[in-house]
Protein backbone atom coordinates (compact mmCIF):
# COMPACT_ATOMS: atom_id res chain seq x y z
CA UNK A 1 0.00 0.00 0.00
CA UNK A 2 0.66 3.65 -0.38
CA UNK A 3 3.14 6.03 2.28
CA UNK A 4 2.77 9.16 3.29
CA UNK A 5 3.84 11.82 5.04
CA UNK A 6 1.84 15.25 6.54
CA UNK A 7 3.54 17.75 8.57
CA UNK A 8 2.10 20.92 10.32
CA UNK A 9 4.37 23.61 12.69
CA UNK A 10 6.98 25.55 12.46
CA UNK A 11 8.62 25.46 8.76
CA UNK A 12 10.89 22.79 8.17
CA UNK A 13 13.07 21.55 5.27
CA UNK A 14 11.81 18.85 2.82
CA UNK A 15 14.64 17.34 2.68
CA UNK A 16 14.70 16.64 6.39
CA UNK A 17 11.67 14.23 6.20
CA UNK A 18 12.11 13.02 2.84
CA UNK A 19 15.32 12.14 2.62
CA UNK A 20 17.54 12.38 6.12
CA UNK A 21 15.41 10.33 8.63
CA UNK A 22 16.55 7.18 8.61
CA UNK A 23 13.28 5.86 7.33
CA UNK A 24 12.59 8.59 5.48
CA UNK A 25 9.88 8.31 2.99
CA UNK A 26 12.07 7.88 -0.13
CA UNK A 27 13.29 4.95 2.07
CA UNK A 28 10.06 3.32 2.53
CA UNK A 29 9.52 4.05 -1.15
CA UNK A 30 11.98 1.75 -1.99
CA UNK A 31 11.78 -0.87 1.30
CA UNK A 32 8.42 0.09 3.13
CA UNK A 33 8.47 -2.09 7.08
CA UNK A 34 4.68 -2.10 7.74
CA UNK A 35 3.09 -3.51 4.84
CA UNK A 36 2.67 -6.39 2.61
CA UNK A 37 3.79 -4.20 -0.68
CA UNK A 38 7.08 -2.97 0.49
CA UNK A 39 7.47 -1.05 -3.07
CA UNK A 40 5.67 1.94 -3.94
CA UNK A 41 7.51 3.29 -7.04
CA UNK A 42 4.87 4.14 -9.43
CA UNK A 43 4.88 7.60 -8.78
CA UNK A 44 4.92 10.19 -6.21
CA UNK A 45 3.78 13.80 -5.61
CA UNK A 46 4.37 16.33 -2.66
CA UNK A 47 2.04 19.52 -1.91
CA UNK A 48 3.45 22.19 0.56
CA UNK A 49 2.08 25.61 1.57
CA UNK A 50 3.82 29.18 1.37
CA UNK A 51 1.60 31.16 3.29
CA UNK A 52 3.51 34.57 2.93
CA UNK A 53 2.39 34.20 -0.60
CA UNK A 54 -1.17 33.00 -1.31
CA UNK A 55 -3.25 30.22 0.75
CA UNK A 56 -2.95 28.44 -2.01
CA UNK A 57 -0.75 25.05 -2.08
CA UNK A 58 2.24 24.36 -4.51
CA UNK A 59 2.48 21.20 -6.08
CA UNK A 60 4.78 18.88 -7.45
CA UNK A 61 4.21 14.92 -8.90
CA UNK A 62 5.50 12.89 -10.92
CA UNK A 63 5.31 9.35 -12.51
CA UNK A 64 8.80 8.12 -11.74
CA UNK A 65 9.90 6.45 -8.94
CA UNK A 66 10.33 9.08 -5.71
CA UNK A 67 14.27 7.45 -5.38
CA UNK A 68 14.67 8.13 -8.85
CA UNK A 69 13.68 11.84 -9.52
CA UNK A 70 16.20 14.33 -9.75
CA UNK A 71 14.18 16.94 -10.02
CA UNK A 72 12.97 16.14 -6.29
CA UNK A 73 16.66 15.91 -5.09
CA UNK A 74 16.93 19.19 -6.43
CA UNK A 75 13.84 20.62 -5.28
CA UNK A 76 13.79 19.33 -1.70
CA UNK A 77 16.64 20.84 0.11
CA UNK A 78 15.24 24.09 -1.10
CA UNK A 79 11.73 24.27 -0.05
CA UNK A 80 11.01 25.41 3.63
CA UNK A 81 7.46 24.80 4.62
CA UNK A 82 4.78 25.20 7.63
CA UNK A 83 2.59 22.56 5.92
CA UNK A 84 3.00 19.94 4.01
CA UNK A 85 2.22 16.33 2.17
CA UNK A 86 4.18 13.93 0.76
CA UNK A 87 2.84 10.86 -1.01
CA UNK A 88 4.57 7.58 -2.48
CA UNK A 89 2.12 5.43 -4.38
CA UNK A 90 1.77 1.73 -4.94
CA UNK A 91 -0.73 1.69 -7.42
CA UNK A 92 -3.90 -0.75 -7.09
CA UNK A 93 -6.54 1.29 -9.17
CA UNK A 94 -5.89 3.55 -12.47
CA UNK A 95 -2.92 3.55 -14.84
CA UNK A 96 0.03 5.20 -13.41
CA UNK A 97 -0.14 8.82 -14.34
CA UNK A 98 -0.12 12.38 -13.14
CA UNK A 99 -3.47 12.76 -13.16
CA UNK A 100 -3.32 9.45 -10.24
CA UNK A 101 -0.78 11.18 -8.29
CA UNK A 102 -1.42 12.29 -4.43
CA UNK A 103 -1.55 14.66 -2.92
CA UNK A 104 -5.09 15.60 -5.07
CA UNK A 105 -5.69 19.44 -5.07
CA UNK A 106 -8.71 21.60 -4.72
CA UNK A 107 -8.69 25.08 -4.04
CA UNK A 108 -6.92 25.69 -0.45
CA UNK A 109 -7.30 21.47 -0.14
CA UNK A 110 -4.90 18.69 -0.75
CA UNK A 111 -6.04 15.18 0.15
CA UNK A 112 -3.88 11.86 0.17
CA UNK A 113 -5.41 8.25 0.56
CA UNK A 114 -3.64 5.06 1.14
CA UNK A 115 -6.33 1.94 0.89
CA UNK A 116 -8.86 1.16 -1.28
CA UNK A 117 -12.33 1.22 -1.31
CA UNK A 118 -13.85 -2.29 -1.91
CA UNK A 119 -15.41 -2.73 -5.04
CA UNK A 120 -15.10 0.62 -6.41
CA UNK A 121 -15.89 -0.10 -9.96
CA UNK A 122 -19.12 -0.80 -8.84
CA UNK A 123 -20.03 2.31 -7.14
CA UNK A 124 -17.96 4.35 -9.48
CA UNK A 125 -20.94 5.55 -11.51
CA UNK A 126 -24.09 6.19 -8.61
CA UNK A 127 -20.90 8.24 -6.86
CA UNK A 128 -20.48 10.58 -9.43
CA UNK A 129 -24.08 11.28 -9.97
CA UNK A 130 -23.93 12.30 -6.67
CA UNK A 131 -21.65 15.35 -7.57
CA UNK A 132 -22.50 18.85 -8.62
CA UNK A 133 -21.63 19.93 -12.06
CA UNK A 134 -18.85 21.68 -10.42
CA UNK A 135 -16.87 18.92 -8.51
CA UNK A 136 -17.73 15.94 -11.37
CA UNK A 137 -15.85 18.17 -13.77
CA UNK A 138 -13.30 19.02 -11.94
CA UNK A 139 -12.43 14.59 -11.15
CA UNK A 140 -9.35 14.31 -13.63
CA UNK A 141 -7.72 10.53 -12.93
CA UNK A 142 -9.38 7.36 -12.44
CA UNK A 143 -8.77 5.76 -8.66
CA UNK A 144 -11.34 5.57 -5.58
CA UNK A 145 -9.00 8.03 -3.89
CA UNK A 146 -9.59 11.29 -5.96
CA UNK A 147 -13.58 10.12 -6.54
CA UNK A 148 -13.67 9.98 -2.69
CA UNK A 149 -11.77 13.55 -1.99
CA UNK A 150 -14.39 14.42 -4.63
CA UNK A 151 -17.81 13.27 -2.73
CA UNK A 152 -15.82 14.89 0.32
CA UNK A 153 -15.61 18.09 -1.39
CA UNK A 154 -19.01 17.99 -2.13
CA UNK A 155 -20.44 17.09 1.16
CA UNK A 156 -18.15 19.95 2.64
CA UNK A 157 -19.42 22.80 0.54
CA UNK A 158 -23.09 21.91 0.94
CA UNK A 159 -22.79 22.49 4.48
CA UNK A 160 -20.90 25.78 3.77
CA UNK A 161 -18.56 24.45 6.47
CA UNK A 162 -15.77 26.60 7.20
CA UNK A 163 -12.18 25.49 7.16
CA UNK A 164 -11.83 24.21 10.70
CA UNK A 165 -10.27 20.69 11.82
CA UNK A 166 -13.86 19.83 13.48
CA UNK A 167 -15.80 20.61 10.24
CA UNK A 168 -13.39 18.93 7.89
CA UNK A 169 -13.55 15.87 10.59
CA UNK A 170 -17.36 16.20 10.16
CA UNK A 171 -17.23 16.15 6.33
CA UNK A 172 -14.78 13.02 6.18
CA UNK A 173 -16.46 11.25 8.70
CA UNK A 174 -19.81 11.80 6.59
CA UNK A 175 -18.28 11.03 3.43
CA UNK A 176 -17.15 7.72 5.30
CA UNK A 177 -20.86 6.86 5.68
CA UNK A 178 -22.05 7.73 2.94
CA UNK A 179 -19.78 5.24 0.74
CA UNK A 180 -20.60 2.64 3.05
CA UNK A 181 -24.31 3.26 2.67
CA UNK A 182 -23.57 3.12 -1.30
CA UNK A 183 -22.10 0.01 -0.84
CA UNK A 184 -24.81 -1.68 0.85
CA UNK A 185 -27.38 -0.45 -1.31
CA UNK A 186 -25.37 -1.98 -4.53
CA UNK A 187 -24.80 -5.49 -2.55
CA UNK A 188 -21.46 -4.99 -2.20
CA UNK A 189 -19.58 -7.16 0.04
CA UNK A 190 -15.66 -6.27 0.93
CA UNK A 191 -13.30 -4.28 3.30
CA UNK A 192 -12.58 -0.10 3.22
CA UNK A 193 -9.25 0.76 3.81
CA UNK A 194 -9.11 4.44 4.31
CA UNK A 195 -5.92 5.86 5.70
CA UNK A 196 -6.70 9.40 4.46
CA UNK A 197 -5.48 12.94 5.33
CA UNK A 198 -6.65 16.33 4.52
CA UNK A 199 -5.52 20.59 4.83
CA UNK A 200 -6.27 23.49 4.14
CA UNK A 201 -3.09 24.55 4.89
CA UNK A 202 -3.55 25.38 8.53
CA UNK A 203 -5.15 22.35 10.19
CA UNK A 204 -4.92 18.68 9.37
CA UNK A 205 -7.70 16.07 9.91
CA UNK A 206 -6.11 12.46 9.22
CA UNK A 207 -8.09 8.71 9.55
CA UNK A 208 -7.71 5.64 10.06
CA UNK A 209 -10.68 3.67 9.19
CA UNK A 210 -11.53 -0.59 8.44
CA UNK A 211 -14.96 -1.28 7.31
CA UNK A 212 -13.95 -4.92 9.14
CA UNK A 213 -13.26 -6.11 12.63
CA UNK A 214 -11.59 -8.97 11.35
CA UNK A 215 -9.09 -7.43 8.99
CA UNK A 216 -5.45 -5.59 9.94
CA UNK A 217 -5.98 -1.82 9.91
CA UNK A 218 -2.96 0.15 7.47
CA UNK A 219 -0.61 1.29 10.30
CA UNK A 220 -0.69 5.56 11.24
CA UNK A 221 1.06 6.91 13.76
CA UNK A 222 1.58 10.65 15.01
CA UNK A 223 4.06 12.50 16.83
CA UNK A 224 3.65 16.20 18.28
CA UNK A 225 6.76 18.43 20.20
CA UNK A 226 8.23 21.51 20.25
CA UNK A 227 10.38 21.45 17.23
CA UNK A 228 11.02 18.56 14.50
CA UNK A 229 15.07 18.82 13.41
CA UNK A 230 18.17 16.83 11.53
CA UNK A 231 20.64 17.17 14.20
CA UNK A 232 24.04 14.78 13.88
CA UNK A 233 22.78 12.17 11.37
CA UNK A 234 19.39 11.67 12.76
CA UNK A 235 15.90 13.08 12.94
CA UNK A 236 14.22 13.74 16.17
CA UNK A 237 10.73 15.37 17.66
CA UNK A 238 12.01 17.49 20.74
CA UNK A 239 10.15 17.28 23.33
CA UNK A 240 7.78 20.24 24.73
CA UNK A 241 8.38 21.15 28.62
CA UNK A 242 5.48 21.45 30.85
CA UNK A 243 4.90 25.16 30.16
CA UNK A 244 5.18 25.20 26.41
CA UNK A 245 2.87 24.17 23.33
CA UNK A 246 3.21 22.26 20.17
CA UNK A 247 5.07 23.47 17.44
CA UNK A 248 4.89 20.56 15.24
CA UNK A 249 2.78 17.96 14.30
CA UNK A 250 3.85 15.04 12.28
CA UNK A 251 1.69 12.32 10.92
CA UNK A 252 3.06 9.20 9.28
CA UNK A 253 2.08 5.54 7.89
CA UNK A 254 5.31 4.59 9.12
CA UNK A 255 7.65 5.71 11.80
CA UNK A 256 10.60 8.21 10.60
CA UNK A 257 13.10 6.58 13.62
CA UNK A 258 13.62 3.92 15.81
CA UNK A 259 12.49 5.50 18.99
CA UNK A 260 9.03 3.82 19.99
CA UNK A 261 8.60 7.07 22.09
CA UNK A 262 8.28 9.53 19.87
CA UNK A 263 4.96 8.02 17.90
CA UNK A 264 1.79 7.31 19.11
CA UNK A 265 -0.58 5.11 17.02
CA UNK A 266 -3.73 6.21 15.84
CA UNK A 267 -6.53 4.05 16.79
CA UNK A 268 -8.50 2.25 14.42
CA UNK A 269 -11.81 3.90 13.69
CA UNK A 270 -10.26 7.29 14.88
CA UNK A 271 -9.87 10.47 13.70
CA UNK A 272 -6.92 12.94 14.49
CA UNK A 273 -7.32 16.57 14.37
CA UNK A 274 -4.84 19.10 14.39
CA UNK A 275 -5.84 22.61 14.80
CA UNK A 276 -4.21 25.83 13.38
CA UNK A 277 -2.74 26.63 16.50
CA UNK A 278 -1.40 23.06 16.68
CA UNK A 279 -3.67 21.46 19.25
CA UNK A 280 -4.61 18.07 18.79
CA UNK A 281 -7.51 15.61 19.86
CA UNK A 282 -8.31 12.28 18.71
CA UNK A 283 -12.03 11.40 17.47
CA UNK A 284 -13.91 8.20 16.98
CA UNK A 285 -15.68 7.46 14.07
CA UNK A 286 -19.71 6.80 14.67
CA UNK A 287 -20.67 2.78 13.44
Amino acid sequence: MCRFIAYLGNPIILDDVLYKSKYSLIQQSIRARETDVTLNGDGFGIGWYAPQIDPYPALFSSILPAWNDQNLQYLAPKISSNCFFAHVRAASLGQVSLENNHPFHYKRMLFMHNGDLAHFDHIKRYLRRQLSDEIYAWIRGQTDSEHMFALFLDIFQKHHYHYTAEEMAAALEETIHAIKAMQKKHHIRGVNYINVAVTDGRSIVAVRYISSEFKLSPSLYYSQGKRYLYYKGACRMLPVAPDEENGAVLVVSEKLNSDRSEWHKIPVNHMFLVRDDLSTSLKPIKP
